[in-house]
């Protein structure tokens, strides 16, 4: 079975000494479980994927977020961001443009 949609959230971790940041010192982690649970809740997880990443590379942006097969990266901060994203682009297929980077 193939997955409609692969959502890749960065949970990166450096030191605190890194100046490139990371997005796990962003709360990166507890929102990709938020996101996760909330399509378990949806029963949409056999047809979307949400998936632990390392590092995407954009990690002045983050915490970040690319989501395939579109290849739409965002940036995400809070819970409303989640819904927003999971509301609006993953069960409608609509682009949040203030979210996309």
């Amino acid at each position: 079975m193939f997955f409609e949609k692969h959502v890749f959230c960065c949970i990166n971790k450096r030191p605190d000494s890194n100046p490139k940041g990371c997005c796990s010192s962003k709360n990166s982690e507890k929102l990709q479980t938020e996101l996760k649970i909330k399509i378990k809740d949806l029963k949409l997880n056999k047809k979307i994927r949400i998936n632990k990443s390392g590092c995407l590379d954009r990690c002045e942006s983050g915490p970040v977020m690319v989501i395939y097969p579109e290849g739409v990266w965002y940036s995400f901060k809070n819970s409303e961001d989640i819904d927003e994203i999971l509301n609006s682009h993953l069960l409608n297929n609509k682009i949040v443009e203030r979210l996309k980077i």
